[in-house]
């Protein structure tokens, strides 16, 4: 849809790989439509996932004990992020629909995709305590003006994970070993996105496509190109623990 905003976080080291061949499809039919999309490629960026000291510029709000928690929360407020962190913040602020596309990695996304979201989805930026989840996050910012002057912060944003898996379909049922792959959308969907305040599409997934036949991982890429030409039209999943463990 012409004029949205598309943030694609990207976490996979190889382009020629099926994760770099969604990215690319997804880069080139959101173009198509007109939005404006932007790519965080991690591993190409060597974004560094450790929350650290380093995070903060200036003096610190408890010198005599460090807590990155509270002191990035205070770092936001002041303003004193690191300029990787804020470029990344206005990222998200600015778009409409954030993808993180990667490969599951134990049962989970990649440690530096986790570690984006560690230090990018900061208290005061993304998330607020207790308001969160269907609440949203706060309505009217307390910060500064030059600490990016948010004031709806990921209200109404969109994000869609979109990733492969080593095992197949039968792996990721009810019956299989890896349990429901529902479950393990939980603590990603329901524990970050929502949490956050994101409204949530459902996932986009490809199963074991390295043991796939070339036919079969064509169809992937067609499948989520085909998604991708309806994607503004989609709603939200219900994102409550029924839609995970029914």
């Amino acid at each position: 849809m012409s004029g949205k905003k598309v943030l694609i976080v990207y976490a996979h080291q190889e382009p020629k790989s099926l994760n770099g061949s969604l990215k690319t499809i997804a880069v080139e039919e959101l173009s198509k439509q007109g939005c404006r999309v932007t790519v965080s490629d991690l591993y190409d960026m060597q974004f560094e996932p450790r929350a650290t000291r380093k995070d903060i510029v200036g003096d610190l709000h408890n010198p005599n004990q460090f807590n990155y928690g509270t002191e990035a929360w205070e770092a936001w407020k002041r303003g004193r992020l690191s300029e990787d962190v804020i470029a990344e913040q206005r990222k998200v602020k600015e778009a409409d629909l954030v993808i993180f596309q990667f490969p599951l990695y134990w049962f989970s996304m990649p440690a530096i995709m986790k570690g984006w979201l560690d230090r990018v989805f900061v208290q005061g930026f993304a998330h607020d305590f207790p308001k969160c989840f269907d609440s949203g996050l706060l309505k009217f910012s307390t910060c500064p003006k030059k600490c990016l002057n948010i004031s709806s912060f990921l209200q109404n944003k969109l994000a869609l994970l979109s990733f492969t898996t080593g095992g197949d379909k039968g792996v990721f049922s009810k019956e299989g070993d890896g349990g429901d792959i529902r479950y393990l959308l939980w603590p990603m969907q329901h524990g970050i996105m929502h949490y956050c305040g994101f409204s949530v599409l459902a996932p986009q997934i490809c199963f074991a496509p390295e043991y796939a036949t070339e036919e079969d991982r064509v169809q992937m890429l067609t499948s989520w190109a085909k998604r991708l030409k309806t994607i503004w039209e989609e709603k939200p999943i219900n994102c409550t623990p029924k839609w995970y463990y029914k």
